[in-house]
């Protein structure tokens, strides 16, 4: 089996090899693809493994050879999964890998709102503490969360990981979702509508999947019917934000602050408005970078193929 991985290097920047892939074939890593080489990179390939390099219809048309798509993430949006179906392609995502990641890193950024640590820091080394000369100050709002509420939109592993952490300290957990599971055992908790969500909520935490329904669902709506003290967090997806409407938002004072680890266009474009607003913080799409969420990233990789080599796919998309 050739097996060619399109855009290797955040799986594997140098402290992740790819040793359990490398034994299931023969492996051609390359750490970055334009979506114009994809063709001359893959054109023998039984098995493509894809981050972000999109795999359209017209690109899948021309590669007679393909026989797998495994996707090195739990999104798949970059494939087209129904034109690979129809030619007889299974692709496989890896649905589990980087939950604890990501609930740690939204409360990062969360927490960041709350006390402004990199600021102060700053400040220090300024000298900003000596002028001062008090044996402690501040240069905002610190935000305890106790008694506060949660609101998390999407709660599914993700977000019911977050409520988990919320109410770990202390704050009262508000959950929408289109499907409702089993509530938590922890108390308080309650199901809301979106509305309703965002009218109580401290905190709003996006852990929902993108798609054509809620693509630049966080608009100037939405963000006019949450409190002007509340903080918007995404780890999701950049395009489930109208960023310009986030920006006034930030800017006007509708909301007190603002942080993503996602935005529309990766990397940021530096005309993206946000870049200016006031209270935000924005971190690379790294929420899921953890090395223990790589290597588990990189394991179910390696088991995805073998269950393919088997005849017995699994963790297959469409």
């Amino acid at each position: 089996m050739n097996i060619v991985v399109l855009d290797g290097y955040t799986l594997n920047p140098g402290d992740n090899p790819w040793d359990q892939v490398d034994v299931l074939g023969n492996l051609t890593v390359y750490d970055r693809t334009e979506f114009g080489d994809v063709f001359d990179r893959a054109k023998d390939a039984d098995i493509i493994l894809t981050n972000k390099t999109v795999l359209d219809e017209g690109v899948l048309g021309e590669l007679p050879n393909l026989k797998f798509i495994g996707v090195l993430a739990t999104g798949y949006n970059v494939v087209d999964v129904k034109a690979a179906a129809a030619r007889g392609i299974p692709v496989s995502n890896v649905p589990v890998y980087g939950t604890d990641s990501v609930v740690q890193f939204a409360f990062a950024l969360l927490l960041e709102l709350c006390h402004h640590a990199a600021l102060h820091d700053a400040e220090i080394r300024k000298g900003t503490w000596q002028e001062k000369g008090e044996f402690c100050f501040w240069l905002t709002d610190l935000v305890e969360l106790a008694g506060k509420a949660m609101g998390i939109v999407g709660f599914g592993r993700i977000g019911r990981r977050v409520g988990e952490v919320a109410h770990a300290f202390g704050m009262n957990v508000l959950a929408h979702d289109a499907v409702r599971g089993d509530d938590p055992e922890y108390q308080p908790f309650g199901w809301r509508e979106l509305d309703q969500l965002l009218a109580e909520a401290d905190v709003v935490t996006l852990h929902c999947p993108q798609t054509a329904e809620n693509t630049g669902m966080v608009n100037a709506d939405f963000l006019s019917k949450m409190k002007k003290t509340a903080f918007l967090i995404n780890t999701a997806r950049g395009g489930l934000v109208a960023e310009r409407d986030l920006a006034n938002a930030l800017n006007e004072g509708v909301i007190a602050g603002a942080a993503a680890d996602v935005v529309s266009t990766e990397p940021i474009a530096k005309d993206n408005p946000l870049l200016s607003a006031k209270n935000f913080v924005v971190t690379p799409h790294i929420a899921w970078a953890t090395y223990e969420a790589r290597k588990r990233l990189m394991d179910t990789t390696a088991k995805n193929i073998q269950a393919f080599i088997a005849g017995a796919p699994i963790n297959v998309v469409n």
